[in-house]
Formats: structure tokens, C-alpha cells, sequence
């Protein structure tokens, strides 16, 4: 069994920042690529970014410079620094992880339960 736990989102005014976490829990051999995707209501779920396993990151054009993804392997946490928060940022953010597991042993997709990032004044 794999869990992927996100913490970290809430309320913020326009302008400001929040720190999203995504630890990763179960019977894991490996975690290859990690990504942080959102959904706005009524739209469809897009990636905001991603890590490769070796630390490389990829950004959505409209986060660039804004956000910044993060990973630590020995703690199998991904971390998403928003800053510069804008009302279009809302949405619920969803932790992904691809990933090798041991019983049984494959490889696959795994996604977090979601959590709110509001941005509002």
C-alpha cells in the first residue's frame, strides 16, 4: 500500500506565499519522477511542475519564477514553494509520484487526496 499525504495549502492574500509538502509512505523500492498538479474548478488537471529523481525541474509557463519544486529522497518528501500568489493559482493541488513498489513489485502513477490553495483577498 502506497499513501501520498499533501499538506500545507489554505487561504492567502494575492502577493503572498505558502509552502506545499507531499510525503510519501509504503512499500516503495523507488521513486523515480514527482510532480505537483492542480484543478480549478471546471477545469481540466494540469501539472504546475515537476522533479526528475536526479533533482531536474520542469515548471508550467505560468509559474515560472514564481514557484519552486523541491525534493528530498531520504525523507520521500516533494515540497512546491509558491510565492507571489496570484487569484488564478486557485485551485486544489494534487502530489504525484511514479514510483516502484515491492509487494506487489511494479511501477506506477500514485496521486495525493488534494489540498485547497486559495488565494484571495
Amino acid at each position: 500500500q502506497v499513501q501520498l499525504v499533501e499538506s500545507g495549502g489554505g487561504l492567502v492574500q494575492p502577493g503572498g506565499s505558502l509552502r506545499l509538502s507531499c510525503v510519501v509512505s509504503g512499500s516503495i523500492v523507488s521513486i523515480h519522477s514527482m510532480g505537483w498538479y492542480r484543478q480549478a474548478p471546471g477545469e481540466q488537471r494540469e501539472l504546475v511542475a515537476g522533479i526528475t529523481s536526479g533533482g531536474s525541474p520542469k515548471y508550467t509557463d505560468s509559474v515560472k519564477g514564481r514557484f519552486t519544486i523541491s525534493r528530498d529522497n531520504a525523507k520521500n518528501t516533494v515540497y512546491l514553494q509558491m510565492n507571489s500568489l496570484k487569484p488564478e493559482d486557485t485551485a486544489v493541488y494534487y502530489c504525484n509520484a511514479h514510483l516502484v513498489t515491492s509487494i506487489p513489485f511494479k511501477v506506477g502513477d500514485y496521486w495525493g487526496q488534494g489540498t485547497q490553495v486559495t488565494v484571495s483577498s
